[in-house]
């Protein structure tokens, strides 16, 4: 596939459109990830979270942040023009998109990536389906998506983004939340567990205490909690 676009996100991290091939036609679900590789390199391979969503056709968007061999050829290297090897979507991290459900979405660094394709969708379908982002990073300057998840709020009732910041010097002048993700967070934003999902994307650390968090210190049943973690 051919990138068309490379939007700079934070000083990291970039989204890359890349745009279908005449003819070609694929279901895709929000949520889902794709593999990508360089034509030169076939042999190495990367997932990538899609942040559009299952709406979306003719073209797939993927939110990379600057890590590893792949992430940092791809932020510092790809360019409009550019082909890269894709397979087709594949994974289940899946929203649950019904009115009873409250989605809470727990987010590490560009673990976002995915909630963007979530909210997009449910914004655009108008659903009365709650959702809530919460996300960590460690300053103000790594939150990716802030305006648009902002205009989001805007746009739909029934979404609310939040943010906390891990790593802010005493001055900082951050009117948010500081510090990691705790139960007494999460408490202040669901009233009924029992209609409740969670959902944990980012490096495997954050995953892990974020399911920590929910399955052990809040008792939730696994079947509420789903999660996407690397590295």
């Amino acid at each position: 596939m051919r990138v068309e676009s490379v939007t700079s996100e934070v000083t990291d991290t970039n989204t890359l459109l890349l745009r279908w091939p005449e003819g070609y036609s694929v279901e895709v679900k929000t949520g889902q990830f794709v593999t990508l590789f360089w034509p030169d390199t076939p042999q190495y391979k990367r997932a990538y979270s899609l942040s559009s969503c299952g709406l979306d056709r003719d073209f797939f968007e993927v939110t990379i942040k600057r890590e590893g061999k792949m992430g940092t050829r791809m932020v510092d290297w790809a360019k409009g023009d550019d082909i890269l090897g894709v397979l087709p979507p594949a994974g289940r991290f899946l929203p649950v998109f019904e009115s009873n459900r409250h989605l809470v979405c727990l987010a590490g660094g560009s673990g976002v990536a995915p909630f963007r394709g979530f909210i997009r969708e449910a914004t655009r379908r108008q659903l009365d389906t709650r959702m809530t982002l919460l996300y960590s990073v460690r300053t103000p300057n790594d939150i990716i998506f802030r305006d648009q998840f902002l205009q989001f709020e805007q746009q739909n009732p029934n979404f609310k983004f939040k943010a906390t910041c891990t790593r802010l010097a005493d001055g900082d002048s951050w009117p948010g939340r500081r510090g990691r993700l705790c139960v007494e967070w999460l408490q202040e934003h669901f009233n009924d567990l029992a209609t409740t999902v969670f959902y944990a994307c980012g490096p495997n650390g954050f995953v892990e205490s974020a399911e920590k968090l929910v399955l052990e210190e809040l008792g939730v049943p696994k079947d509420q909690l789903k999660t996407e973690k690397w590295g």
